[in-house]
């Protein structure tokens, strides 16, 4: 990643709505589909005496004498309009109400297309030995002698051939969870054992990222926080012509917001392949040893955010600055209660709630993404509650979770959200990339609602007293996946290779630099990075960060504030597709049997 710009009285209020032809205001029980009328601003109930006095608004009705002369055209008359305006009744409700089919079949097949682009991007960012048939024909082997060999392997993070630990991590949950929940879809698709392919790619990583101490080394465990620096910033250069020596940033046990990410991911991923039992075992393995490294009360002992010191991550401070640990605790710590059963996990995440949410910063409220994992934890002890019959003691933080979850939901489809003129939720507006927030709050929106869903529930309410429906949560996810992909005011997707119009300089050392069995130098690459031209080699389903709070966008490669995708947002990308795919279809759509893929291993004590 390159560094960018950062850039009335309640109960005097009601809501109605209107409905067309009906002639008059219906009530309605909430504002997402109503106006406000404050009868503070009508007139006033009055004595009836009153009326007498005061002039009427209307002129004076005239009285008509009507004779009917012919009673049986009378008739024919009145049945005729009477069926011609039930007929028509009938006809807008139809249209009004039924699916629209051949407009879901598009859609349905767009989502799936970009879905499957969007797992494209993964193999572009592979680092490592490639295997022989991957797809994305303009990369090759690189990155074979990071830390000594023994630190092959990974994902790039962005258009740079850094490999950051902390949004790897990240990545890796959050596609292992859009797998427990939606598998079925992947499956239908075609796509499951792709993505499983993916999320091992960076689980095999990750597993070397931990080296506990031992009797050589007894001082204290390392965490790697990232591989590569200042060279591949300063130089454009594809990854496989690499020359230049690249540095590790390492950690020690302290780095707790770095070691719960990891816990969280290799949980996740331990439920994704638990059909492969060695594997997923040692998965968890590694969880609950670092876990237990991590969490440890001792003396001494203090926990703290692994950009805080400079040999962990002051590189990554500038690009994946990390505000607080104890979201990524409580996150491990839920993730690893999923995947062992063991309720002590639970506990833990359960009591440290709390003093993790004093610990987030106002800005980041109701905003899931690579620094604020509480969000997501609400949503995943809401699951708990809806479908686990836990009880004490860790009902009072489901409800709190549920309530939570409720809010934010709400936020998202309030009239007062921060929005552009063209309908992108803009939900960090001092902050540039607003794409990635969006996709997570589209992802968490449909996955919600497919959780009400399976309760039998309508929808949910609000602290204002106003109510939010399914269908809401669903319209505002696709609304934010429809403007991505090319509903916005520049008629422009943002997803590379998706539609006519898409960004054709997306800020990417490897994209735009030929493939041509050449080894171009750093001073080559630069000629690229400052061309006008379209990169050579087309990065599908890479999604850009996206335009600005007045919806512009400008697809130029040296900004990459616009046109640099990452593997974080790419990854919010893929959940937010699979949660909308096939909404209307029951069999492919978050069901009670894929609910047991979370079944935890153990009974609950």
């Amino acid at each position: 990643m390159d560094a960018g710009p950062t850039s009335d009285t309640k109960n005097n209020i009601t809501y109605v709505h209107s409905i067309s032809h009906a002639g008059r205001l219906l009530p309605s029980s909430s504002r997402w589909n109503s106006i406000e009328i404050d009868y503070n601003l009508l007139p006033q109930p009055r004595d009836p005496s009153d009326y007498e006095s005061l002039p009427s608004r209307f002129s004076k009705s005239v009285d008509f004498n009507l004779t009917v002369t012919n009673k049986d055209l009378l008739k024919r008359f009145i049945f005729t309009a009477s069926t011609f305006v039930s007929l028509a009744v009938v006809l807008y409700l139809l249209a009004r109400f039924l699916p629209n089919k051949q407009h879901h079949r598009g859609l349905s097949k767009n989502l799936t297309a970009t879905l499957q682009d969007a797992l494209l991007f993964f193999d572009a960012q592979k680092s490592g030995v490639l295997p022989k048939d991957n797809i994305v024909k303009f990369r090759g082997d690189s990155g074979l002698l990071d830390g000594n060999a023994s630190l092959v392997g990974g994902f790039y993070d962005s258009g740079n051939n850094i490999k950051f630990s902390f949004p790897t991590a990240y990545t890796i949950t959050l596609l292992s969870w859009s797998v427990i929940e939606y598998h079925k879809k992947y499956e239908d698709i075609g796509e499951l054992d792709h993505i499983k392919n993916i999320i091992k790619w960076g689980s095999d990583y990750l597993l070397k990222l931990f080296i506990p101490s031992n009797e050589t080394s007894p001082a204290s465990s390392t965490l790697i926080s990232q591989v590569g620096g200042d060279d591949d910033i300063s130089c454009w250069q594809r990854p496989e012509d690499m020359r230049y020596k690249r540095p590790v940033f390492s950690c020690d046990e302290t780095a707790s917001d770095l070691g719960g990410e990891i816990i969280a991911a290799l949980s996740a991923a331990s439920l994704v392949f638990k059909e492969d039992g060695k594997y997923s075992t040692s998965l968890m393995k590694m969880a609950t040893e670092l876990f237990d490294i991590v969490t440890k009360e001792e003396a001494g002992f203090v926990q703290g955010t692994y950009t805080m010191k400079d040999g962990c991550g002051a590189q990554a401070r500038q690009f994946y600055n990390s505000t607080g640990y104890k979201d990524e605790l409580v996150w491990g710590g839920t993730w690893l209660f999923f995947a062992t059963g063991n309720t002590s996990y639970l506990r833990y995440a359960t009591e440290y709630l709390v003093m993790a949410e004093e610990e987030e910063l106002s800005v980041d409220k109701g905003v899931f993404y690579w620094n604020n994992k509480l969000p997501a934890i609400a949503v995943l002890l809401s699951r708990l509650r809806f479908f686990f019959d836990l009880g004490y003691p860790y009902e009072e933080s489901f409800i709190l979770s549920t309530n939570n979850v409720d809010s934010f939901m709400c936020s998202y489809l309030s009239p007062l959200a921060r929005k552009t003129q063209g309908g992108l939720i803009f939900l960090k507006p001092d902050h540039y990339a607003p794409l990635e927030y969006a996709v997570m709050a589209s992802f968490l929106s449909s996955l919600y609602g497919d959780y009400l869903d399976l309760l039998h529930r309508s929808g949910s309410s609000c602290a204002d007293g106003t109510s939010f429906l399914v269908e809401n949560l669903r319209g505002f996810s696709l609304s934010q996946v429809s403007y991505i992909l090319g509903d916005n005011p520049m008629k422009m997707s943002y997803v590379v290779g998706f539609g006519n119009n898409y960004p054709k300089h997306a800020h990417h050392r490897g994209a735009s630099i030929p493939w041509d069995n050449q080894w171009h130098s750093c001073a080559q690459g630069s000629a690229w990075l400052n061309s006008k031209q379209p990169n050579p080699n087309e990065l599908f389903g890479a999604m850009v960060r996206g335009p600005d709070r007045d919806d512009v966008f400008l697809d130029e490669r040296d900004k990459p504030w616009f046109t640099e995708p990452t593997i974080s947002s790419n990854a919010g990308l893929v959940a937010a597709l699979i949660a909308l795919l096939d909404l209307r279809n029951p069999s492919s759509t978050l069901n009670r049997a894929d609910l047991l893929v979370f079944a935890v291993v153990k009974r609950p004590r």
